[in-house]
């Protein structure tokens, strides 16, 4: 017998609470990171100004893995309601201190009920930037893009972009899109609207929803 982890077991943990529970400093210095990029005038703003295109003035946008609150706060400030979530305390704690305004919520993205919460659960758009894709459990990843579905109002659309060689083929988040029951409007290469391709590092897919549900 052997105290190690199970490899399975290992590959099946969030890789923020891994990264978070192996160094505990690692959310202050992200953050700072962000704070120190703003401070010099660096452009964080890419992600929201490409959802703030895809909705009309005034609309409801969830922030999904919101981190310290940069595309969610950027959207708030051009006058969307903004709801933001992420599971670790520490980014929501910075979120509302730098971005006042938007509701800020501490909660697992695999398991989002909005509704139960006492939150309206229907949003114009879902935002999910910063590889939150990614760092999720595998296990995790369908059961997210299913949320996200259940969470969007009518037409609304979901935004997700993360890079393609970090353990998630594009194959594999295309057949999890479908299987709940989204599906791509557009396929691009970067925020900025490049189209997608084959050997693209990075991918931001618009999704919508089909119209019935899975099942």
């Amino acid at each position: 017998m052997t105290d190690e982890p199970d490899a399975n077991e290992e590959n099946e943990e969030n890789e923020w609470l891994r990264i978070t529970r192996d160094d505990p400093s690692h959310s202050a210095w992200y953050i700072e990171r962000f704070r120190s990029m703003a401070a010099a005038g660096d452009d964080l703003v890419g992600e929201a100004r490409l959802v703030d295109a895809m909705v009309p003035r005034g609309s409801r946008i969830l922030d999904a893995g919101c981190g310290p609150g940069r595309v969610g706060g950027h959207l708030a400030s051009v006058g969307h309601e903004v709801v933001g979530v992420d599971l670790d305390p520490e980014l929501i704690a910075a979120a509302e201190t730098d971005h006042p305004g938007p509701l800020w919520l501490v909660d697992d993205l695999a398991t989002l009920d909005l509704l139960a919460r006492g939150v309206d659960g229907a949003f114009d758009a879902i935002v999910c930037a910063g590889n939150v894709m990614t760092f999720l459990a595998p296990s995790t990843r369908r059961p997210v893009l299913d949320r996200f579905r259940s969470h969007l109002a009518g037409a609304g659309r979901v935004a997700v972009g993360f890079g393609t060689q970090r353990g998630y083929a594009v194959d594999d988040f295309l057949g999890d899109v479908d299987a709940v029951g989204l599906v791509p409007d557009l396929l691009l290469s970067t925020w900025s609207l490049h189209p997608f391709h084959d050997e693209a590092d990075f991918i931001v897919a618009l999704l919508r929803p089909t119209v019935d549900p899975p099942g």
